[in-house]
């Protein structure tokens, strides 16, 4: 299969990508595009076949169920059952943005294999002109993961995308690099207070400004079904092991000098503050606490890793408030919950 990239300005509505996405996706076929967030590998919600390319194509579990996009609020009670008024709430306040709602489905609008077999289903409304374009034009539900081979970093940018998937997707739109840089929040609307299945571009405390306390359960059984995408299986993972650090310069230059004892090389994900020059090679993702620039910069700093050949790779802890969660939530997942030097051998 031949991919094609199509570049696409956010102020440009008429551009032959768009046509050619659109044709793909009325075919059957699949299509990568980007969001706020991260881009996503798209088919119509719609066609179980269409979606099962999705999973081929990323080698995805197929219990690991998918996000469903829309263009607009008035498909919500299309594709959802029992919608609430903090759910509108919350509509109104983050949509469109970076936030999935689950909620009870309607059987049979969307394909089986998009839910993985459960009850419930993940819709949002993304904020990127190039998505919203594509929905308008399309005018039905896309199913859509991020843009990658799962297990592996998320792409923020076309080019990362290219890297996983050339070959296996026949059309990338090329919109520049997403804003966001971490997934949306998940919600789930049908537990009591709704639940946090996996922290993303809305914080938590964006969420209970409008509605009130939620909780969190970011956890799954290593035998059950997992109720969201990023719960269930290792993600985000760069090559080389990946290792999350206390946040202070006595921590960082002990782990150098210890990796370099071993004549291991090592790369460092971290603040502008913290930067090791002792390190091969350094990646800053922005101010310690400027966790919005932490979360845009997070990925490509993994990314970048892959590009070294570095033998550990070491990942500054930040804290976890707004964002912050997210970022650590993806650094954890990456590191397969390892920390330096306690679970180095």
């Amino acid at each position: 299969m031949e991919t094609v990239v199509y570049t696409i300005r956010e102020d440009e509505t008429t551009n032959e990508g768009y046509e050619r996405a659109t044709a793909v996706l009325r075919e059957g076929g699949i299509v990568a595009f980007p969001t706020e967030t991260v881009y996503g590998l798209g088919a119509l919600a719609t066609e179980e076949q269409s979606v099962q390319a999705i999973f081929e194509a990323k080698g995805r579990p197929s219990d690991n169920p998918l996000i469903v996009h829309i263009g607009s609020t008035s498909q919500v009670e299309q594709l959802a059952q029992n919608v609430s008024a903090d759910a509108y709430a919350l509509m109104d306040a983050f949509w469109p943005g970076p936030l999935t709602l689950i909620f009870h489905q309607q059987h049979g609008k969307v394909a089986r294999n998009v839910t993985a077999g459960l009850e419930t289903v993940g819709l949002r409304m993304p904020d990127h002109p190039v998505a919203l374009e594509l929905l308008r034009r399309v005018d039905a539900p896309i199913a859509a993961p991020s843009a990658n081979r799962s297990g592996k970093p998320s792409p923020t940018e076309a080019a990362h995308v290219a890297q996983d998937l050339n070959g296996r997707v026949p059309v990338i739109l090329d919109g520049g690099s997403t804003a966001v840089g971490v997934e949306s929040t998940i919600l789930d609307m049908t537990t009591t207070p709704p639940t946090i299945l996996r922290p993303g571009g809305v914080p938590r405390e964006s969420i209970q400004k409008i509605i009130g306390p939620v909780q969190e359960d970011i956890t799954v059984k290593a035998h059950a079904a997992p109720r969201a995408p990023g719960m269930k299986y290792m993600h985000y993972a760069p090559e080389a092991p990946l290792f999350v650090v206390d946040p202070t310069v006595i921590e960082l230059k002990e782990a150098v000098r210890q990796i370099h004892e071993k004549n291991q090389k090592i790369a460092i994900i971290g603040p502008d503050e913290l930067f090791e020059k002792t390190a091969d090679w350094y990646f800053s993702i922005g101010q310690l606490n400027d966790h919005r620039t932490m979360a845009a910069n997070l990925y490509r700093a993994l990314r970048q890793c892959d590009l070294t050949d570095a033998d550990v790779i070491l990942a500054v802890e930040t804290n976890v408030s707004g964002v912050g969660s997210a970022v650590m939530n993806r650094l954890t997942k990456a590191a397969d919950g390892k920390r330096y030097p306690e679970d180095q051998q």
